[in-house]
C-alpha cells in the first residue's frame, strides 16, 4: 500500500531542492516531534548514490538509522529511491505561490497507516517551517 502526504512550501525550487538534500539543512527539520532529532545525515545526490540519517531521542532512549540508495534524480523535479524492500517518490511542483511537496512511500507492517501517515507528514511540516524560516 502506497501513502501519500504533502505540504506547500513558500520558498523558491532552489531553496526547496537544496533543503531537501544537503545534510547541513537534513539535520535541522528532519524529526516528527520536538522530542526526536536527526544527529547525522549524509547524502550522495545521484543515482546509484546512497543517503543516511540517524534519528534520535532527545533523551537519548532510543534511535535508529534510516538509509536508501536514489533511483531516479530530475534536479528541482523529483527524487526516487529504495529503502529496504520499499520505495519512496517525491515530488516538487511549482505552483502559484510555492512549491507544493509531495511523498510518497510504501507502508510498512509494524506501524499502523494512520502513525505512519502522521509521522511522515509532520516531517513534511518540519521541513516546510524551516525552508520559510519559522520556528
Amino acid at each position: 500500500m502506497k501513502i501519500t502526504v504533502e505540504t506547500k512550501v513558500r520558498a523558491p525550487i532552489e531553496r526547496v531542492w537544496q533543503a531537501y538534500t544537503t545534510p547541513e539543512d537534513i539535520v535541522q527539520w528532519n524529526a516528527a516531534s520536538d522530542d526526536w532529532h536527526t544527529t547525522r545525515a549524509s547524502v550522495d545526490l545521484r543515482v546509484g548514490g546512497e543517503f543516511a540519517s540517524r534519528m534520535e531521542a532527545k533523551d537519548g532512549s532510543f534511535g535508529f538509522d534510516f538509509a536508501g540508495t536514489y533511483t531516479k534524480i530530475i534536479p528541482e523535479r523529483l527524487l526516487e529511491y529504495s529503502f529496504g524492500d520499499r520505495t519512496a517518490s517525491i515530488e516538487f511542483t511549482e505552483i502559484p505561490d510555492g512549491i507544493n511537496v509531495k511523498v510518497i512511500f510504501d507502508a510498512e507492517t509494524t506501524h499502523s497507516i494512520e502513525q505512519q501517515q502522521g509521522g511522515w507528514q509532520a516531517i513534511l511540516n518540519n521541513f516546510a517551517r524551516h525552508v520559510e524560516g519559522r520556528k
